[in-house]
This record gives structure tokens, sequence and C-alpha cells, in this order.
């Protein structure tokens, strides 16, 4: 799987490399920063809140005419959620890689951004607590959880921010479009629908000029 997971994230980032180098105007940079993810949805039968986790990855900036460009990304972004109820207290944590491609419009040294994201699971693990019995409480739980989930996420994104120079300081919303549960309800008509809401905050640095 790790050799998996990193092979995949060097074929996104050449693939990225090979983008700005076809295209004479492109900038690049790298950006990290802060994520506040839940899983939301229908059918849940458990309270799902934010846990706070982060992101970081590169970007291409392709201009297209005056103030609007393309600017194609591909960040690792650890997602999921906490989990809490009377019989469980976990946390998932759901390993992407992603690849938004946004709209890009700059207006002086603000700019607003918005386009689709692609997401591939990279991984999923759940840890915390469960109830395990009447008789023998709650135990521990620390495990695996890649076959819950979907593997693809399709989401849209949005987000502002300001640019002064090289260094940019952004905020992004970006919200999952296909329900990510791939574990299937017994009767088959109360499935859980789970998608993935992240706000995040970010710096970024782009290297070269305007």
């Amino acid at each position: 799987m790790a050799t998996l997971t990193m092979k995949t994230i060097r074929l996104f980032f050449a693939l990225l490399l090979l983008l700005a180098a076809g295209h004479a105007q492109a900038q690049i940079g790298i950006k990290a920063g802060i994520n506040g993810a839940v899983l939301d949805g229908q059918n849940i039968d458990m309270d799902t809140r934010y846990k706070t986790t982060y992101h970081a990855g590169i970007f291409v900036r392709l201009p297209v005419i005056g103030p609007l460009s393309v600017q194609p990304e591909v960040l690792y972004s650890l997602q999921g959620s906490q989990f809490r109820s009377a019989l469980a207290n976990y946390d998932t944590k759901l390993h992407y890689l992603n690849v938004p491609v946004l709209a890009r419009v700059k207006v002086g040294p603000v700019f607003a951004e918005a386009g689709p994201q692609f997401g591939v699971l990279l991984g999923a693990r759940e840890d915390g607590t469960l109830r395990i019995s009447a008789a023998d409480g709650y135990g521990p739980v620390d495990r695996s959880a890649d076959s819950n989930y979907k593997k693809t996420d399709f989401a849209l994104a949005a987000g502002a921010g300001i640019e002064v120079g090289n260094l940019i300081l952004g905020a992004r919303y970006t919200a999952g479009l296909n329900n990510i549960n791939d574990v299937d309800d017994l009767n088959g008509a109360n499935d859980p629908r789970l998608k993935n809401r992240v706000i995040q905050g970010y710096v970024g640095i782009r290297f070269g000029s305007e």
C-alpha cells in the first residue's frame, strides 16, 4: 500500500510539472495549511464533529487573459471526522491526494478562486473507543478502515485571499458531492451517506515574477 501511495503521489507531481513546462508563462508554487474537516450527510446515527488536520502540496498557475488564470494543484490532505455516540468515541482519519483545478481571478492583491476537485483515497484509519458489550464495557480501537470508504471523491472548492509579492494567504471551503461510505446496512434502506466537508486556511509561496 505504501509503495502504491508513493507511486501515485509521484505520478501526479510529475504531471503537474510537465504541465508547467509546457506553458511558457506558467508559475509554480508551494502551499500548506490547516484543515477543519468533518464527514456530514444523512442517516448517520452518531454525532460528527470537525477535527483539525493539515494539507500541503504544490500548484501551477497558468495565465489565461488579464486577471484570469487557471490553477491546478496536487495536495496531500488529511481529512475525516470525529464520531461521538453512547456506544462510540473515535476519530476517522482519511488520507487523500486531492487535485483541484481552479479558475482564479486576481484584482490588486485580492483573489477569488473556484472549481472542481478530484480526490483519491490513499488510506483510512479509525482510532478511539467502542462499546464491546454490556459485560466488557468499552475497549480501544485502532484499525485500518480502507474498506469502509470509497476510493474516489468529487468536490467543489471555492475560496479567496490576498497575494502580496510572492506570499499568498488564503482560505477555502470544499464540499464533497458524492457519498464516500462503502459499508452497506443489512436492510439496504438506511445506509449512512457521508460527504467530505473541509475548511482550509493556508500559506503559499509563488516562485518567479508575474
